[in-house]
């Protein structure tokens, strides 16, 4: 962690030097200084009651949630293919889920809601319906598939192969397919992702946290620390940009959210064009997404907009995230230059370990449609573009996170100041869609540097990007991503009816009851050539590790693991 915070320093007094090397005068605001923790950095724009004013300074006033912010704390997506598992991944189930589930498919709430019941079948199958009848979720166990029915008439599909390959499939044919492959003695999937006829590939970092398996975002490229000073302090005069220069102005989804979004006027600091470019790109993804499931008869547009009860996203909001957005530039400037060192991404202060414990209030951006569980046992939905945040720390033996809501689109969505329970896996998810969008307004910003009115990126950080070493190593993308999501979806049809057939009636419980004994636990394999990811998935974490350099002896309650370059070659 000291050497988090030192690397953070360093990038931002480096970030000074550049901003003052672009302008004969001062520059109109010095970085400031990391606060105690990493990620205290504080919200721009607090030096000015109006959003992108001149003089807005990150750091300058205090953390957000501080000033002007709700009373109660409260685009593109990613993917990759893959090759072969290095592995198989046992042991402690995913919150609310089942041993080996993983994060990105069909899952329970963190929290079930009151009055749903659940009916199971012999083979293992399951179906939970909600407290009025409706069908909320299907697990077909021959299958390996989940089938989750959202509140706003959504539907997500997850298949998981014995070899840990996933395909999920959501409403207007966009989806992902994930290949796991090794690295290091670490485990990372490499998804396809498939959307409105593009596909395009991300990279994720797998680890175990409280219980759950969850997939942490992993950049495949990393610019220069000039580039990351440029973007993370003020420009040395506030920029108009207006809706024809973002091209909004001819879209369908940017009338559609006109209600709820409104850019700002002027940009006084790169996190603040940021902060629009994440918010609009998650908006207009979602309005898509819509546009595709009405073409193919799969509802209405009209049934995702913004209601008489939203609470759009107002400017001490959109404050909130650009100060997200400048901890989330400041983290990967930090993650950038221990690669330099061939070090790789460390999930306690990169994943939602960090932002769990440090005492910040983190705002995230929703990436996708969730159903939710609120403190009542109401079931409620976010959706893409909504704004959450975090209200405390974690405790020690959660298994779920506590948020409150800042901004919703109304109707069946969780309203303004409602605090929901989001599980681990689905917040890991939240900080992946916020950086992957992130690093594709990076890319906008040195692309478009100097035009349209944006300031010209200096001569030193217009270096183009390299690529990670864990991606050079990386499968290619999976060509057939398309042809199975597609296929998925169609065969959910075939299981959700197979398995209504299978289920008794009437052995649906209420979610209010204590829960049935839990089955004796099947016993746990390790197996030579396992990496260390995938036997702290099995085991948990030890009791003590000897290091003896490129060995490793991993001591757990009932045995004995040793490590030679990352992977399993003695168990005692």
């Amino acid at each position: 962690m000291l050497r988090y915070k030192t690397t953070i320093l360093v990038a931002l007094l480096a970030g000074a030097c550049i901003a003052s090397a672009q302008t004969t005068k001062k520059a109109a605001a010095a970085p400031a200084k990391p606060a105690a923790k990493p990620a205290a950095a504080a919200k721009p724009g607090a030096a000015s009651a109006k959003p992108g004013a001149a003089g807005a300074r990150p750091g300058a006033a205090a953390r957000p949630g501080a000033a002007g912010t709700a009373a109660r704390p409260g685009g593109s997506t990613a993917g990759r293919p893959g090759a072969a598992t290095t592995g198989a991944r046992t042991g402690a189930p995913a919150a609310g889920g089942r041993p080996g589930a993983t994060a990105g498919g069909a899952k329970p709430a963190a929290r079930t809601p009151a009055g749903s019941k659940t009916a199971h079948a012999a083979n293992g199958s399951s179906v939970r319906t909600r407290a009025n009848g409706s069908r909320a979720d299907v697990h077909d166990a021959k299958r390996g598939m989940d089938v989750h029915h959202g509140l706003n008439g959504s539907r997500r599909v997850s298949v998981e192969h014995a070899d840990h390959s996933r395909v999920v499939a959501e409403r207007g044919g966009r989806g992902y397919v994930q290949h796991p492959y090794g690295y290091h003695g670490h485990e990372y999937g490499h998804r396809t992702y498939y959307e409105h006829g593009r596909a395009y590939d991300r990279f994720y970092r797998g680890y175990s946290y409280h219980g759950a398996y969850v997939e942490m975002y992993s950049p495949s490229f990393y610019y220069g620390p000039a580039f990351y000073g440029w973007a993370y302090n003020p420009w040395a005069v506030p920029i108009a940009y207006p809706v024809a220069a973002w091209g909004w102005g001819a879209t369908p989804w940017f009338g559609f959210y006109g209600g709820f979004f409104t850019p700002y006027p002027v940009y006084a600091t790169p996190s603040l064009w940021l902060t629009d470019y994440l918010v609009s790109q998650s908006l207009a993804a979602s309005y898509q997404a819509a546009a595709d499931a009405q073409a193919q008869g799969q509802g209405q547009v009209q049934d995702q907009a913004p209601a008489p009860d939203a609470a759009p996203l107002s400017a001490a909001v959109k404050d909130q995230i650009a100060a997200e957005v400048q901890r989330q530039i400041a983290l990967e400037n930090s993650e950038a230059q221990a690669s330099t060192t061939g070090a790789e991404q460390d999930p306690a202060s990169s994943g939602i370990q960090r932002m769990l414990t440090d005492n910040v209030q983190h705002v995230f951006v929703v990436g996708k449609d969730l159903d939710l569980v609120d403190a009542a046992g109401n079931e409620c939905a976010v959706s893409e573009g909504d704004a959450l945040q975090l209200t405390g720390p974690a405790g020690a033996n959660a298994d779920a996170a506590t948020l409150a809501v800042l901004a919703s689109k109304g109707k069946k969505e969780c309203p303004k100041g409602d605090t929901v329970s989001v599980a681990f896996a689905d917040l890991q998810d939240m900080q992946n869609h916020m950086r992957e969008t992130i690093d594709a307004g990076l890319g906008e910003l040195q692309a478009k540097g100097g035009k349209g009115g944006l300031p010209a990126v200096p001569p030193s950080a217009a270096a183009p990007p390299k690529k990670a070493a864990f991606a050079m190593d990386a499968p290619p993308p999976d060509p057939a991503a398309a042809t199975q999501i597609n296929q998925s979806w169609g065969e959910a049809d075939k299981a959700e009816q197979e398995v209504a057939g299978q289920v008794t009636p009437d052995a649906g419980q209420s979610a209010a009851p204590a829960p049935p004994p839990a089955p004796e636990a099947p016993p746990v394999n390790v197996d030579l050539g396992q990496t260390i990811d995938q036997v702290t998935a099995a085991l948990g974490q030890p009791k003590s590790i000897v290091n003896l350099g490129t060995k490793k002896i991993y001591v757990f309650k009932d045995m004995k693991v040793t490590f030679k370059d990352g992977k399993v070659s003695d168990v005692q």
